[in-house]
């Protein structure tokens, strides 16, 4: 299939919105929740267009996946998101976007490796009992790997439940809750966070965007088959994850 023309550039105000951002106070925010923060109306609905306007060409590369007592829903990995929605890569890979989340982190952020196929992704709650239960996102590489969900579509009643500190033993953990609104960011460190999303109701419709970036691209051999059987099992499917990793 031909992949589908998308605008390729970056969302042309995304520096001015960084530049309107109290730095300061999210990074205070974010270490003070223990390397967590959600930032309401990050993105306005102009740079959203690119993104939302390339996901009707992905409804048929939804990957279905259904892990009894833990997960139920859609997912489009890096792979077909580099071939088919070339405005989500250059999203992920924006400058501006980078250095943000490094003032933000403290951290000297990497982009991931490109046989990651989480490296960006899409998720898609749209039937009903779509949901993922509690979790981290576990880092496989040997230094610390940070999430970066951005919502896109939200007419659902699923919620981003979270429990901070909960890796924690010396503090009392806190629980939250947020819809991720159209324009969200939320960024944490995956193996702080607790986390899951709630199920999906008839009729709902959830998508959104996650971002990975690590501060080392080193990992065990052993570790990369038990992250890339996951993401297999989990979330893209045996032909995306192994096929194309060999591919590249």
């Amino acid at each position: 299939m031909t992949a589908i023309a998308a605008d390729t550039r970056p969302p042309s105000d995304l520096g001015a919105r960084l530049a309107g951002l109290d730095l300061a106070a999210l990074k205070a925010e974010f270490a003070r929740q223990d390397e967590f923060i959600a930032i309401p109306d990050f993105l306005p609905p102009a740079a959203l267009a690119p993104l939302l306007d390339s996901l009707p060409a992905l409804e048929p590369r939804v990957h279905r996946n259904f892990i009894p007592g833990h997960k139920k829903g859609g997912s489009v990995s890096r792979y077909e998101l580099d071939g088919h929605a070339p405005a989500f890569p250059a999203f992920y890979r924006e400058p501006a976007l980078l250095a943000f989340l490094r003032d933000l982190t403290g951290q000297d952020l990497k982009y991931c490796p490109e046989d990651d196929p989480h490296t960006y992704a899409l998720y898609y709650y749209t039937e009903p009992g779509d949901h993922i239960g509690w979790h981290f996102d576990t880092s496989y590489y040997k230094g610390q790997r940070y999430t970066i969900l951005l919502g896109l579509v939200d007419e659902s009643s699923c919620r981003l439940e979270y429990e901070l500190y909960r890796a924690d033993r010396a503090r009392e953990g806190v629980a939250g809750a947020a819809a991720l609104s159209p324009g969200m960011l939320v960024v944490f460190n995956g193996d702080k966070l607790w986390h899951r999303v709630t199920p999906a109701a008839p009729g709902d419709r959830r998508v959104a965007l996650t971002l990975e970036y690590v501060t080392s691209h080193d990992m065990h051999p052993f570790r990369r088959f038990v992250s890339n059987m996951k993401d297999a099992i989990a979330y893209f499917g045996f032909r995306q994850v192994f096929s194309r990793a060999r591919a590249r």
